[in-house]
This record gives structure tokens, C-alpha cells and sequence, in this order.
């Protein structure tokens, strides 16, 4: 099985992403960590932190991907499976405070003590403990893309309907995540984190940690998508994708095929998040905001939808546009954005990877130029 996953599910692009980014997970941080700042090959460390929110970026583009590009499920909620997950990783860095914080108080976050909360909620129990919280990262977006999924899915609720009910999930989200009775920071969120299992959050030996981990999970992400699209199950839901109800007539069920890869996909966005969050330093119901799961179908959009590594490159390629055009003109971002999704809808449908494999197959496909049609008999 592994064999023949080896030689069908990691073709030559995904390969040769794959060699790029695990390349990336060893030599920046060396650049960082063992190179002087005098030399010209050192990345700063602002540089690195950047650069690892870019590789969160694109584990989620590659989780939404999953879904969207090979099972026909265009989510517009995918940013709250992201955003949970970094929820539970912020909550462990909030316990990890101790008596450091503003107030001194060995149980309750600063927050809690400003609230005048008198103890620990049921719901943050446990989140002192590293693996307990990390448990939670997976959990928690999965049971809900899980419960989500098995009521909509058995609905037959499909297209711009479904779509449409993301959306709402991740708004009603925000909108409880506001609230500071929910006990989860309210408008400012968890911040003002110290450590991550015993490291200073803020030394550059742990940015450069981070970075790494981040490049490693879009990695296994690749790797786990790959294997899952390159399979049987991948055939069902290309066939759940291109005709749903042909596919349900001849006996499969569809709801379950596209409850499970939802529920996949939901897990991968919350390790996303969780690695996301101690790299920036907060996390906030912004992070609900249905803005960003738009976000993140431009840039599957723009890399190209149902190609698994076109995600990570439009991932990366719109964030750092995004980083450079802020910086230049930071009010016109979002007329930039739409203008990009409008101009490679219109002329890149299949995205950047895409087009680029369709002209390759082309040019492969056609005869030499020197080549002489053979004289007739």
C-alpha cells in the first residue's frame, strides 16, 4: 500500500514541493540561528515569524483545498475550524502565565481577575497541560465540522446554500467569541503569552523552532492529502464533485464520503491555527471573521482549485502581495484582492499551478516542430 502510494500519490509536483518546503524547514532557521546578522544570507527574525504565519496560511489553503477543490464543498467557514484550534493552543499559553501576569494570580488568566471572575471555568480545565491542549486543537474543529457536516450533508444541502450556512457558522462564532461572559477574552482575546512547553515564546531559538514545525505540518498535510486524493476514496469524491447524484444512485453514500473528509479537513485547519497563534502572539474573534475564509478560497483560487500544491503557492503568493501592497497602500488591499479574484477567474481559471500543468501537458502532447507528415500511398 505504501508502495503504490509512493509512486502514484507523490508525483513529480508534489515532490518537488515537498523538497522545497522540508528544505525550507532547515535552512532558514539555520540562516537565522547560525549566520551573523552582518551576513548577507541571514534572515531576520521578524522575517522568520513572517514567513511561518505564511506557511499557517498554508496548511489551511491546503485543508479548504481538500474539500473544495476534490469534493466539489465550497466552505466559507473554514477560518473557524482555524481559529478554534488556535483558541485551545491560546489557552494553554494562557495558563503557562502563572503568576506573571499583571495580576499575579496562579489560576486565573489577567482577564478573568479584571472580569472579576472568581475561579477557572470547567472548559479551561486541563489546558495546563501540553498534550491535553493539543488533543484539543484536533478535537474541537473536528466534532464540530463532524456534527456540522452530518446534519447538512444528510440534508443534501449543496452549492451556494452550503456555502452560505459556513458562512453563518463562523459569524455566530464571532459573534459568541465577542462576548466576555463566554470566558474567552471577549474584543481582546487572549495575549501577552511567555512560554510554549518551557520556551520562551519570544526567544529567536523558539521563532525559528516554530517556523520549522510550521513547514513540517504543511508538509504531513501535503503528504496526508496527497494520499487521501490519489486513493479510492479520492476517486469517490472527484465523482461526489463532478456528479453528486449519479454517484449516490449507483450506492454510495455520499453524506459519509463528504462527512469524513470535511471533518479531515476541519482538523488539519486546526492545527493550522494552533501553530499560527504563539508565532503572532494573540488570538482574537477577528480570526472568526467571515473575511477571512473568503481569504483563503482566493488563494486556492489564484494557486489553482484541486491541486493540492497550487494552495500553498497561492497561499504564499497573496500573503506576501498582501505584506508588500499594505505597506504601500494599505487602503486599496481589498480592491486589490477582489480585482485578483475577479482578473484569474476570468483569465486563469484552473490558477497558476493549473494553467501551468495544462501547458505543459500541451506542449508534451504536441508533434515536434521538425516533425514530416508521411508521404501518402
Amino acid at each position: 500500500m505504501i508502495r503504490h502510494f509512493l509512486a502514484k500519490g507523490l508525483d513529480t509536483r508534489v515532490v518537488i514541493a515537498l523538497i522545497a518546503i522540508l528544505a525550507s524547514a532547515v535552512l532558514v532557521p539555520l540562516a537565522n540561528l547560525a549566520l551573523p546578522e552582518s551576513h548577507p544570507l541571514h534572515v531576520p527574525t521578524y522575517l522568520l515569524t513572517l514567513w511561518g504565519k505564511y506557511a499557517t496560511y498554508a496548511a489551511l489553503a491546503l485543508a479548504l483545498d481538500l474539500v473544495w477543490g476534490y469534493c466539489g464543498i465550497l466552505s466559507l467557514g473554514h477560518g473557524a475550524f482555524f481559529a478554534l484550534g488556535g483558541y485551545a493552543m491560546g489557552m494553554y499559553l494562557m495558563r503557562q502565565i502563572g503568576t506573571r501576569g499583571v495580576y499575579g494570580n496562579p489560576i486565573l488568566p489577567d482577564f478573568m481577575v479584571f472580569l472579576n471572575w472568581k475561579e477557572l471555568p470547567w472548559y479551561w480545565e486541563g489546558f495546563d497541560h501540553f498534550a491535553f491542549a493539543m488533543l484539543m486543537v484536533v478535537l474541537v474543529p473536528g466534532i464540530l465540522a463532524f456534527v456540522f457536516g452530518w446534519f447538512a450533508f444528510r440534508s443534501r444541502v449543496t452549492g451556494v446554500y452550503l456555502s452560505i450556512i459556513t458562512q453563518a457558522l463562523t459569524y455566530a462564532l464571532l459573534l459568541a467569541f465577542f462576548r466576555n461572559d463566554m470566558g474567552f477574552g471577549g474584543n481582546n482575546g487572549l495575549t501577552d503569552f511567555k512560554d510554549i512547553v518551557g520556551f520562551n515564546v519570544q526567544a529567536q531559538g523558539t521563532r525559528a523552532s516554530l517556523f520549522a514545525l510550521s513547514c513540517l505540518l504543511v508538509a504531513a498535510g501535503l503528504v496526508l492529502t496527497a494520499a487521501i486524493v490519489n486513493s479510492k476514496l479520492g476517486k469517490v469524491l472527484i465523482a461526489i464533485r463532478d456528479a453528486e447524484s449519479r454517484t449516490r444512485f449507483i450506492g454510495y453514500r455520499v453524506a459519509t464520503y463528504k462527512t469524513f473528509v470535511f471533518t479531515v479537513s476541519a482538523m488539519l485547519a486546526g492545527l493550522a491555527g494552533a501553530l499560527y497563534v504563539p508565532q503572532v502572539g494573540i488570538i482574537n474573534p477577528s480570526e472568526f471573521s467571515p473575511g477571512n475564509s473568503i481569504e483563503a478560497v482566493i488563494w486556492v483560487a489564484v494557486g489553482g482549485r484541486g491541486t493540492l500544491v497550487g494552495a500553498i503557492v497561492g497561499a504564499v503568493a497573496v500573503n506576501w502581495g498582501k505584506t508588500w501592497f499594505t505597506g504601500v497602500l494599505p487602503s486599496f488591499w481589498l480592491f486589490a484582492l477582489g480585482g485578483l479574484f475577479v482578473l484569474v477567474t476570468l483569465f486563469l481559471p484552473k490558477g497558476i499551478v493549473g494553467t501551468w500543468s495544462e501547458w505543459r501537458a500541451k506542449r508534451r502532447a504536441a508533434p515536434p516542430a521538425d516533425a514530416t507528415p508521411a508521404p501518402a500511398e
